[in-house]
């Protein structure tokens, strides 16, 4: 590859604070807000112009899995909107969540670009950004990697993986609103084997037959909008999330794949014959790409059993393998989705926040130390959340006692959840 030589300049130091929060998606919004809350000055940084992630600017439109207690359980009651306290309204959630991190006292710092790690020896002690201020500087104490794709970690040279073994990982998404809907006529279809049977015939085979690969199945949630229906039924496979290219790639051939799956519910699915695109996600959405190396990797064992860890940090979650199908539309077989029986809940570990081999950092979100299977399941957003509420802790309490995350005394970490409203 052609190279060029850049010139070193002299960066400004614009910010230092004590936590640093780097992306403001669902994980990076609990670990702001605790880590304030808990009296640390605190500064979150993100690249686009609104916090909340997939949940505001990629129009999600439920919390999909289940997590009790904790900041989501106090998020999804301040942001309900409807009689059901699943639904999203992301134009709610945007003015709520920014209203939450200010009135906890966090630094909320949007349009800005993490562009690489500030090391001393093995540790983190901040970062570089970008945005229309140019380039800057922001100290920390300590930092919470909360991109999802984990550019901080992955730039402060911590081992990861991605996807499955083959490298193969789940496929993008653009999420879209249409209007129109005659909502006492509607269907709606949760999830990838819900289907109808219709005189033309079944209505999930139809759609793998007439729209194009790799799109091809059926997805159809409520809105809180009259008339408006959300449809999860782009899809963009063999797509790296890290590569610039490839998401453009994704983007582009979701947005091409809008107007023929409009067509399609116009012509085939009841109520929607008068259906219109009315708003479509800003970007797309990346389900899968870096986990990194920690102390403890999370696995579908651990899942599946429901595990109780004694370093327990996230609690009562419970959702199945939602691993979508990496080579074209549907679930993939190895999430064995019919087979999944647990109904209870699982706990995640501190050491699935601990990098190795790098100081002053914490992951989050669904970046922390997991195999791809377990990740497919802890990636959602509810969980997410919580996720970012024992970071936050962790990076609280080890400022406050003046030691490495790693090193804090279980008991006190799992005192300061338990007041938190997170029960094991």
């Amino acid at each position: 590859m052609k190279t060029i030589t850049w010139p070193q300049a002299e960066i400004p130091v614009v910010a230092e604070t004590e936590v640093l929060v780097v992306g403001g998606g669902p994980a990076g919004f609990g670990a702001a807000l605790t880590a304030a809350r808990m009296g640390r000055k605190t500064m979150l940084i993100e690249q686009n112009g609104a916090v909340g992630g997939v949940a505001t600017v990629g129009i999600m439109s439920h919390w999909t899995g289940h997590q009790e207690g904790g900041v989501f359980a106090e998020l999804r009651e301040k942001a309900r909107d409807c009689e059901c306290p699943e639904v999203i309204n992301p134009e709610k959630l945007k003015a709520l969540m920014l209203n939450m991190l200010e009135d906890a006292g966090v630094t909320v710092q949007l349009y800005t670009w993490c562009s690489d790690v500030i090391m001393e020896g093995n540790r983190l002690c901040g970062v570089v950004t970008e945005s229309k201020s140019g380039r800057e500087a922001i100290l920390s104490e300590i930092t919470i990697d909360s991109t999802g794709d984990g550019d901080v970690a992955a730039r402060a040279g911590v081992p990861y993986d991605k996807g499955r073994e083959d490298g193969g990982m789940q496929p993008m998404t653009i999420m879209f609103k249409i209007a129109g809907v005659d909502m006492d006529r509607a269907l709606f279809f949760w999830g990838f084997e819900d289907t109808v049977a219709l005189p033309e015939g079944d209505l999930q085979t139809l759609c793998r037959e007439e729209l194009p690969y790799p799109a091809g199945h059926v997805l159809l949630y409520p809105s809180s909008l009259p008339g408006v229906v959300t449809v999860n039924m782009t899809n963009a496979v063999h797509a790296d999330g890290t590569d610039v290219r490839d998401l453009n790639r994704a983007g582009r051939e979701c947005r091409n794949q809008i107007p023929l799956i409009v067509d399609f519910l116009r012509r085939h699915v009841p109520g929607y014959e008068s259906c219109y695109v009315c708003e479509s996600a800003n970007a797309v959405g990346v389900r899968e790409t870096r986990r990194f190396h920690a102390a403890y990797q999370l696995n579908e064992t651990d899942i599946a059993s429901a595990r109780l860890f004694d370093d327990w940090v996230v609690t009562k979650s419970r959702f199945f393998f939602d691993l979508h199908n990496v080579t074209g539309a549907g679930l993939d077989a190895a999430g064995a989705y019919k087979k999944f029986q647990q109904k209870s809940s699982y706990t995640i570990p501190r050491g699935c926040f601990l990098p190795e081999g790098t100081d002053g950092l914490l992951l989050n979100g669904r970046n922390i130390g997991g195999t791809h299977k377990a990740h497919s399941s802890y990636r959602v957003m509810p969980i997410c959340v919580n996720m970012g509420q024992a970071a936050g802790v962790l990076a609280a309490l080890s400022l406050e006692q003046g030691c490495a995350p790693g090193e804090l005394d279980m008991r006190d970490v799992q005192e300061k959840l338990r007041i938190q409203n997170v029960e094991p």
